[in-house]
């Protein structure tokens, strides 16, 4: 009996200290996030500076090669889903528009322009956070890894384009086109009051 009002009272006391605390964090961190959509050439300034800061602390250290190609190889992984469209054109459902005489449809991603950006960041940070601990820090000749990489980025980049020239797409969208105003149309006379009456 002693058992069930024990369990009782914890369950109505709520979740714990440490609970509410990281509820909150999250809660406010979510905030900054979603404050920050808006502003889109200072998030990718942030990732710039980050990115800046990474690989000044790659070049100074001299090493953590194996993570940078991660990172690279990561990045590259979700500049694909971004240049990619939401719907596949060779698979089955909704085609992409090919000419512009149809009825206005924006270029939707598979990974928005946000989640782009937030998956960048996260990486930088993450990787970051790995060149403090020495366990990642695998010698390798780097060299290879650059050219690699540089073999891996130019043959996947090639593979898009054809994908986009194949399927007449480009993965930017400028917008629905704006038209000129008409000008004005011409009418009869105008019959006044004074005319109706007599």
């Amino acid at each position: 009996m002693a058992d069930r009002d024990n369990t009782t009272t914890e369950a109505s006391m709520g979740p714990s200290f440490s609970k509410r605390v990281a509820k909150t964090i999250k809660m406010r961190f979510q905030n900054y996030l979603d404050r920050s959509t808006p502003f889109v050439a200072g998030r990718w300034i942030f990732l710039a500076f980050e990115i800046l800061l990474y690989s000044l602390r790659v070049y100074y250290i001299r090493g953590f090669h194996i993570v940078t190609y991660a990172l690279a190889i990561f990045i590259l992984n979700l500049l694909i889903g971004f240049l990619s469209p939401i719907e596949d054109p060779e698979g089955e459902g909704p085609l992409l528009p090919t000419s512009d005489k149809g009825e206005f449809k924006p270029f939707m991603r598979r990974l928005p322009e946000f989640k782009f950006w937030y998956g960048c960041v996260k990486a930088v940070f993450c990787a970051f956070v790995c060149t403090f601990i020495p366990i990642f820090n695998i010698p390798v000749f780097w060299p290879i890894l650059l050219m690699y990489f540089f073999v891996l980025f130019v043959l996947t980049m090639k593979r898009q384009i054809r994908h986009m020239v194949k399927h007449k797409y480009i993965p930017v969208s400028f917008g629905k086109k704006s038209y000129a105003k008409a000008p004005p149309v011409a009418t009869g006379p105008k019959i006044s009051k004074v005319d109706k009456a007599g």
